[in-house]
């Protein structure tokens, strides 16, 4: 499979809508132990991010050229070569902020991406994940605006395969031994919201 092409480390678009409601989150808690891990870190602007806000942050990518770009531009992150079909943790250990943007609809195997994610969640940590929202008014709109081919494109090289609503997200990530999970609705109002985000609690 080819692997996703980088071309600078910028943040993305959908960082403009994410990024508020990761920062909200950062913000709500006590952080005893400022140690972040990014899943599908890409450029590595997600972990800068993280980095801005004090925590130390790891992050792993299949794309050889994203982590190249994030290693020159971020030296202060841990970027590496990785894949989320891998054991994680067992290499990088387990951490109390576990991140993941719009990565998972890139998947072809979504049940082993979450249960890597959660694997790396350590007891009283928390997960953040991310993935483009779709719910029936929503695509009743794409529907009628004649944006379904545009929108569920086929033609995109390394683009989304899986397609999620909140309850199949939530149901998957249940299904991964998540026990509580909660979930937000980002950019746009929330019936017609670009992403949704589960935000998960490793109450162990």
């Amino acid at each position: 499979m080819k692997s996703y092409q980088y071309r600078h480390a910028d943040p993305t678009y959908a960082n403009a809508y994410l990024w508020p409601a990761l920062a909200k989150l950062i913000r709500s808690r006590d952080w005893g132990d400022r140690r972040a891990f990014d899943l599908g870190c890409g450029n590595g602007a997600t972990c800068n991010m993280l980095a801005d806000f004090g925590f130390s942050a790891t992050g792993v990518d299949t794309s050889e050229s994203g982590i190249a770009l994030a290693q020159a531009a971020f030296p202060q992150v841990r970027a590496h070569v990785g894949s989320a079909y891998d054991d994680l943790a067992a290499i990088y250990g387990r951490f109390p902020l576990v991140v993941s943007l719009e990565v998972i609809e890139h998947c072809l195997d979504p049940r082993a991406f979450a249960k890597t994610f959660l694997s790396l969640i350590e007891p009283g940590g928390v997960g953040f994940l991310s993935t483009p929202y779709h719910g029936y008014f929503k695509n009743l709109a794409l529907a009628a605006a004649g944006r379904m081919d545009a929108h569920f494109t086929v033609l995109w090289d390394g683009g989304h395969v899986k397609f999620f609503s909140i309850d199949t997200l939530r149901q998957l990530l249940r299904e991964a031994g998540a026990e509580e999970v909660n979930f937000l609705r980002v950019g746009r109002v929330p019936i017609f919201a670009k992403s949704m985000i589960a935000v998960v609690q490793n109450l162990q």
